[in-house]
Formats: structure tokens, sequence, C-alpha cells
């Protein structure tokens, strides 16, 4: 009895389910890199953005937002959730350069971590969006195929995007929707961006979209263009094997005819040949002269 009622009185550690974001895979460990590149001084957003789309994929964005809180100690989820936060703060810590790493290692939460980095290099830049402005008013097609012209634009705009907050009213009072005709402006300025790249040979279609009313947006206007390379891409494609027919065609014709032209040089020479036939004096027979 004894030893039962010590053992009830004990603190025991409940084992999430797999949907908790309390639950750790077999196969994790802190020291997993999970993103593709490390965290440096120059692409946080990059770096930001799939770090939280590997923690959302783990469930565990609530122990870097602050929306999981820290339970009391004596708590039965204190344990799980002190082994989660240790487990991502590792996630996080090794996905850094060395001297970033040095600066956050000593926090006490991932939280911390993951607030003293949006502290440190998420807010605007206005450098750095100017480099970017600059690089995106630079790109141009130059003979790539519209994918991948389109892709460069696009890695461009959403860190752009990252660096550049919409603006937004907070007086409660506006009718004006601030943030919707901002985000139609930026919509529209980037359709402009992609149609001043493409090389002259789209000059057709692009002058097409441009005379549209209501004006496409960004992802019709893609989709047409690469229509007009697909067909183009198909014309190109039958082209060679037209002019490969006329080539035969021609290059036989042209062969008959030297054939006529042989047949027709000797005629004369046999014709020739005919006309000097004589009666030899001698034997009596035909003989050539």
């Amino acid at each position: 009895m004894a030893g039962g009622d010590e053992t009830s009185g004990k603190k025991t550690e409940t084992t999430p389910d797999t949907n908790s974001p309390f639950y750790i895979h077999a196969s994790d460990y802190p020291k997993q890199m999970q993103v593709n590149e490390t965290l440096n001084d120059n692409n946080y957003a990059d770096w930001s953005q799939e770090m939280m789309n590997f923690l959302f994929a783990k469930n565990k964005v609530g122990f870097v937002d602050g929306s999981l809180k820290r339970p009391e100690q004596t708590a039965a989820e204190y344990m799980l959730w002190m082994r989660c936060d240790a487990m991502v703060k590792g996630w996080l810590t090794t996905a850094m350069e060395k001297e970033i790493r040095s600066s956050v290692k000593y926090a006490n939460a991932a939280s911390e971590i993951w607030n003293n980095l949006k502290e440190r290099f998420g807010k605007e830049s206005a450098p750095r969006a100017y480099e970017l402005k600059q690089t995106l008013s630079m790109t141009h097609q130059d003979g790539t195929t519209i994918s991948v012209y389109y892709t460069k634009l696009r890695g461009l705009w959403d860190e752009i995007d990252s660096i550049l907050s919409i603006p937004k009213c907070t007086c409660g009072l506006c009718t004006f929707d601030v943030g919707k005709n901002s985000v139609m402006l930026k919509e529209k300025e980037r359709l402009y961006e992609f149609l001043m790249g493409l090389d002259n040979q789209f000059s057709v279609i692009k002058t097409q979209i441009l005379a549209m009313n209501p004006l496409p947006n960004l992802g019709n206007a893609y989709h047409l263009v690469a229509e007009d390379e697909r067909q183009r891409s198909i014309s190109t494609e039958k082209r060679p094997s037209q002019d490969a027919a006329a080539f035969k065609t021609w290059t036989l014709t042209r062969k008959e005819g030297i054939k006529g032209q042989k047949q027709h040089s000797f005629a004369p020479r046999d014709t020739k040949r005919v006309e000097t036939k004589e009666t030899c004096t001698v034997c009596g027979k035909e003989c050539f002269g």
C-alpha cells in the first residue's frame, strides 16, 4: 500500500499523440539542418520563410511565435514543452552562421531567439530595398524561356515584399481600403514590369495584352505569353522538316535536269557520226570517215 501511494504521488509524464505540438518523431534531433542555406546578414527573408514552413510542417510554430506558452513546472506537460523547445532551439541555431549562433546561444527559449533575429534582420532596410529595385529594373528575358524569366522576377518580388510592408490605416474611420488598393496597384505594377522585360519577339502579344480592357492580372498575362512562346516553338519545329523536303525536291529536280542535259548533249554527236558514214571503195562496206 505504501509503495502504491508513493507511486501515485509522483508526477507522471503523458505521452502526446502525433497531432500534438509536443510530439517528437524518432528521426528528429536538435542538430538537423532544416533549410537550404544558413542564416547570414543578407538572407533573413528567405531563411525565415523556409524555417517557418518547416516548423509549420513539424507543428512547432507555437514555440517561436509565442503562442505556446511555457507551462508551470508542476504541470504534466512541462517536461514535454521543455524537450520540444530545446529541439526547436537546436534547429534554429544549427541553421545559422557561427557568429550569429554565438549571439543567441544563451537564449532561454526558441521564441526569444526568433524575436531576437527578427529585431536584428527583419526590419525594413532601405539600402537592400534600393538594391532589389535596381536589380528588378535591369532584369530582362534576354533569350531565356518565359518560365525562367518569370521565376527571376517572382524571387525579387517576394523578397521586396518581405522588406517593404504594405501600409495599413489604424484609425478605423477610413472607408478607403488602403491595403486592398495597395495590393491592386502592386499587381498592376508587376504586370508592367513583366511586359517591359520581354524580348522583342513578343511585341505583338504584349500590345494585345495592353489593349485589353480591363487589363488581365499577372497570372493571366503570363499564361498568354507562355502560350505564344509555345506556338512559336511548334512553328520552329515544323520549319526544318519543310525546308528539308523542299531541298530534297530541288535536288532531285536538279539531278533530273542535269541528266536530261547530258542525254541531249550526246544526241548531236551521234547524229554527226551517222552523217559522216561512207562506203569503202575497196571492201564495199560502210565505215566512218
